[in-house]
């Protein structure tokens, strides 16, 4: 029998489209921790308002991020993966142009008040609600689109979309800031690092209508021809006609099934993948990595470049989580990125306390995102997009993504105020949350390792 049953470039292409989302995701989501001391500049101190109102408004996006992942959902049940993605990539736009230029129709520029703050906030959650459709559909419709031997491979590749995404936008700010002054930055230069959003979002949308719709969605809406003619296109007409079998039966006579058809626990896995994802601390490390530098004794431009290179960390180590993660499995990475980022997290706490700025500092940051990126960074995504079965993936997904959400929401939006606070307990807890992320892959996460998702339902059973 042949290694390779499957169509591999007609898969990898139809990836790479399906992971400019994954891109747009880092793009939104990163895009603030080069303007954020801007928008404060503008926006926060002239109001008079203070770290608590800069929290927020720094991970505002992250409201619509939850309500992108309860809604996703529904979409793509009703919509389809491939439309409810065209959706998110019209949303990427509207934000990029809103939020470099919030003053539209209602305001003057240069003139700060509490409605352009309220609206600069409603173009980063409609940014955001685009990243919370992206963030649970991209990850689904590469699974339901590739092969079971590299589902692994291929749904990584999302998560390396959204590094690299960070990583372009790393480059954007620090490009547009070089050079100018502050007072330039903070009065256009950050609009242009917001506007510099919409070339990718075009770019996936247009894109968008050269792929097609999920077999499994196909199968799930009766269009059993497009389905079949699409896993053709993948595995051949012999392969294709087993895996329509599997999943007609895994549909059976009913395309709806309740969402405890399966039992509670998969669900509960699903959640708690998610929330352990945010709970390490890695969003903050990535929204206020400037910020961070910055207060380690870094120039701007230096704090800009040492941003830069934490990301290029990031890029390598997801791409060692792409290589690995159909032949070691899901488990074993997750647990030793745990570990880690435990030792980061724990060694950072002890800087912190003992007011050590230096090498040492960005070293262990860089231990930390890079433990992160090579195991919970990709695999949380490979295991929402597959552990959940074909009848209820569509809402099963949407909870664990809003509860990703409203986690992340509220790791980066207490971040200023507990560093207020104390910067040892800060980074002491995302220790001891990664500490108890191993402890919840070894006692209750599968391994899911070369199954179809058809085979996800003899895990959990009836």
């Amino acid at each position: 029998m042949s290694k390779q049953r499957y169509n591999i470039a007609y898969i990898t292409g139809i990836t790479l489209v399906a992971t400019l989302g994954g891109l747009l995701f880092g793009y939104d989501t990163a895009v603030i921790s080069g303007a954020e001391k801007s928008v404060e500049a503008y926006l926060i101190r002239p109001l008079g308002l203070g770290a608590l109102a800069h929290g927020i408004t720094v991970s505002s996006a992250l409201v619509g991020c939850i309500i992108g992942g309860i809604i996703s959902g529904f979409f793509s049940s009703r919509l389809g993966r491939k439309r409810s993605l065209i959706l998110a990539a019209c949303l990427f736009l509207l934000s990029a142009l809103g939020s470099a230029f919030p003053e539209t129709l209602f305001f003057t520029r240069g003139e700060p008040s509490t409605g352009l703050l309220v609206m600069f906030n409603f173009y980063r959650i409609i940014g955001g609600i685009g990243v919370g459709l992206a963030s649970a559909i991209v990850p689904m419709y590469i699974g339901e689109i590739a092969p079971a031997e590299i589902r692994g491979r291929m749904v990584s590749f999302n998560q390396f979309a959204i590094i690299f995404g960070m990583l372009v936008v790393y480059f954007v700010n620090w490009g547009i800031a070089r050079g100018q002054t502050v007072e330039w930055i903070n009065g256009i230069g950050w609009r242009y690092m917001f506007a510099s959003e919409a070339i990718p979002a075009l770019l996936f949308g247009a894109l968008l209508f050269l792929v097609p719709e999920t077999p499994r969605y196909l199968a799930l809406s009766r269009n059993d021809d497009k389905a079949l003619k699409v896993l053709t296109k993948i595995n051949g007409a012999e392969k294709a006609k087993e895996i329509f079998c599997d999943i007609k039966a895994s549909i059976g006579t009913t395309v709806k099934a309740k969402l405890f058809t399966y039992g509670k626990r998969v669900i509960v896995i699903g959640i708690l993948l998610s929330v352990f994802q945010q709970f390490v601390g890695i969003n903050v490390a990535l929204y206020y990595a400037p910020r961070i530098f910055e207060s380690m004794g870094a120039a701007k431009d230096a704090s800009m470049l040492q941003t830069i290179v934490m990301g290029l960390v990031n890029v390598v180590f997801t791409v060692l989580a792409i290589v690995t993660v159909d032949k070691w499995g899901r488990r074993p990475l997750l647990i030793t990125g745990s570990v880690g980022m435990a030792v980061g997290m724990f060694a950072i706490a002890a800087l912190s306390f003992f007011n050590v700025i230096g090498v040492s500092t960005l070293v262990f940051i860089i231990i930390y995102t890079a433990s992160f990126m090579m195991s919970w960074g990709p695999i949380c995504w490979v295991l929402i997009s597959e552990i959940f079965p074909n009848r209820i993936r569509g809402r099963a997904v949407a909870i664990a993504v809003a509860a990703q959400w409203a986690a992340n929401f509220l790791i980066s939006s207490t971040y200023p105020p507990m560093m207020e606070f104390s910067g040892a307990f800060t980074y002491g807890l995302y220790g001891l949350m990664a500490v108890l992320s191993a402890l919840f892959v070894w006692k209750m996460v599968p391994e899911t390792k070369g199954k179809t998702l058809e085979q996800m339902e003899s895990i959990w059973g009836r």
